[in-house]
């Protein structure tokens, strides 16, 4: 629904019902040199409707320079945050500041193109009826024509499409037509550029060659960047640090290491990786499960406890060693093998990824063991992996 304007024509009624004032309405973005900023988010709340929260009171900055990825499931609140950032949506509490500048508040609201943002869109965008080129200049209004068309150039280039700039969307693949949306995102050379699940659209073989490709080109114009994806990989491999949202909190924010190895709790555990759950009881500092006894640092006597053990952490043992169990189904994917195991005392089929060419084909009885590093204890909730 298109906000509705109040009697002062630089003020509109957000979707939460207060009026915000949108200032300096003539500023226009130009392609002047812009040093990476810190964007900082402070208590960010938001609801669509009346009890339906989106975000809930999000405290979070990306520091300059930085790759921040915004992860978590569908309905988390992470394009909504991506939207309050570019100005394309209106918090309904709390403040965006730029460079520790409020650029959204309770008072104020500064329109999208006056911020210093870029945005990239997931389905890219672009003008079909325009040259690449054109798509590229498309923002620089406040420049001449000359200098704008030197300006998307450069963009251009530093994407390694310059060659293409006469030729129309429908001529390229789609990578690098998302390497073209980026162009017209960076050619104004923005503080923050924002970027919303940008590969979601391409094949899966071409996404490691085109993110890789656009982590570079982030490197290289030293932008600060907020990143949107709902994938843990393509998080922990484009990522300086990830934030993760679930029902529009914030769960954890860390490096992809602190996320993997020391998850907050077992939602964040199982977003990064695929787990085993037994229920357990501590006895005696350990929690006992049917693939063996694991210490609980942490957890008192008598307490119940969810174990999550990683797929990948079982290993095959010698013959005599490690918990014995029977093979139900294998099934090669390449370079792992995904196994299905019935153990004694386990209620439900223990899942195991192990290296191809491993076990041998038609074996059925085997031992296995698990390496403690992957083995996980939470405090019993009725939250699922």
């Amino acid at each position: 629904m298109t906000p509705a304007y109040g009697a002062n024509p630089y003020q509109f009624r957000g979707k939460c019902g207060r009026m915000i004032e949108a200032v300096d309405k003539t500023a226009r973005v130009t392609a002047g040199v812009t040093f990476a900023a810190r964007l900082s988010f402070e208590g960010i709340s938001h609801r669509f409707a009346p009890g339906q929260v989106t975000l809930d009171n999000v405290t979070l900055s990306a520091e300059p320079g930085e790759v921040l990825c915004l992860l978590g499931p569908s309905g988390s609140g992470k394009t909504t945050l991506l939207r309050i950032a570019a100005g394309i949506e209106a918090q309904c509490a709390g403040r965006v500041l730029l460079n520790d500048r409020e650029i959204a508040g309770p008072n104020i609201f500064l329109p999208p193109e006056n911020r210093s943002i870029g945005l990239v869109f997931q389905d890219f965008a672009l003008f079909p009826h325009l040259t690449i080129l054109e798509n590229v200049r498309f923002g620089l209004t406040a420049l001449s024509r000359e200098e704008a068309t030197k300006e998307a150039m450069i963009a251009l280039t530093r994407v390694g499409l310059g060659r293409y700039a006469s030729a129309y969307p429908h001529v390229l693949s789609g990578g690098e037509q998302q390497r073209v949306a980026l162009a017209r995102a960076l050619a104004p050379r923005p503080a923050v550029l924002l970027m919303d699940e940008p590969f979601s659209g391409l094949d899966s073989r071409l996404k490691d060659s085109v993110r890789a490709e656009t982590l570079a080109i982030l490197r290289q114009s030293r932008a600060t960047a907020i990143v949107v994806t709902h994938d843990a990989e393509e998080a922990m491999r484009l990522g300086d640090r990830i934030a993760l949202l679930k029902g529009g909190r914030l769960i954890q924010v860390g490096t992809a290491e602190e996320l993997y190895l020391k998850p907050a709790d077992l939602f964040v555990a199982g977003f990064f990786s695929e787990l085993n759950l037994f229920d357990a009881h501590i006895r005696g500092g350990m929690a006992e499960t049917p693939l063996g006894q694991f210490a609980a640092a942490g957890h008192k006597d008598g307490k119940e406890v969810t174990v999550a053990i990683r797929l990948s952490g079982l290993e095959v043992a010698e013959d005599g060693q490690g918990v014995e169990a029977r093979v139900v189904s294998r099934r090669f994917l390449g370079v792992v093998e995904l196994l299905e195991l019935a153990l004694p005392g386990a209620d439900e089929h223990v899942r195991v990824r192990l290296r191809a060419g491993l076990l041998p084909p038609g074996k059925r009885d085997i031992w296995m063991k698990v390496r403690p590093s992957d083995v996980l204890v939470f405090e019993r909730r009725s939250e699922s992996a």
